[in-house]
């Protein structure tokens, strides 16, 4: 009789934990899909770095389109595709669209994971995920530091101003998609250490003083 306190303490921690575990769970994989969101938009969106009210010309860059304004018309010429390596203006740009492309993919390959799940074991999946969270932030960050050592292409000069180099951005302004990619890669880094912990958590559900004791006393 006086084991039964015991037994049913057990019962409601194991219960507790299970439950805040998945609730945790829940929450991750809704923060990895908005990541996912986020590197497709780095990807894509043609707006890391664009003019300002002092560039010669308009106009604005992502990592492989770009559109440029024209002197004597105010329209903007487009250019640059990612099937299309030679239409991209920087082989700095071609590395960093290499980098971050490869990134979306291995954080899309982590979504595609969660059908894992339910056909292995849930501590394993969690750290697989982890590690391609990983990589993921560390090929976002090698993209976002090469991406600058291009800013000295004839392009990227005739839109900026002469005084563009390297690291440098002369007249022109980082854009909102940079920043983003920025951002991005600490929303990896929180997101793998989130998921090495639920894969820790699901490794050791029941402490083992409970399951000692339960066994001992049926």
């Amino acid at each position: 009789m006086d084991l039964l306190p015991a037994q049913e303490a057990a019962k409601i921690y194991h219960t507790n934990y299970v439950r805040n575990s998945r609730a945790i769970g829940v929450m991750w994989a809704v923060f990895t899909i908005c990541f996912v969101i986020i590197t497709m938009v780095v990807f894509i969106q043609p707006f890391w770095i664009g003019d300002s009210v002092d560039t010669p010309q308009a106009g604005y860059f992502g990592l492989f389109h770009y559109c440029i304004g024209n002197a004597l018309t105010s329209e903007l010429t487009c250019r640059g595709s990612v099937l299309d390596f030679g239409s991209i203006p920087s082989p700095a740009f071609r590395t960093a669209m290499f980098f971050v492309g490869t990134s979306m993919l291995l954080i899309v390959g982590t979504m595609v994971c969660f059908s894992l799940f339910f056909f292995c074991n849930a501590g394993n999946v969690y750290k697989i995920c982890a590690w391609m969270q990983l990589a993921s932030g560390v090929l976002m960050v090698m993209g976002c530091m090469i991406y600058p050592d291009g800013w000295d292409a004839p392009e990227v000069k005739r839109m900026c101003g002469q005084r563009t180099d390297k690291y440098s951005l002369g007249n022109c302004t980082v854009r909102w998609a940079y920043i983003l990619a920025i951002i991005s890669i600490l929303d990896a880094l929180l997101l793998a250490f989130l998921s090495f912990t639920l894969g820790n958590r699901q490794d050791k559900l029941l402490p083992e003083d409970f399951e000692v004791e339960g066994a001992e006393n049926p």
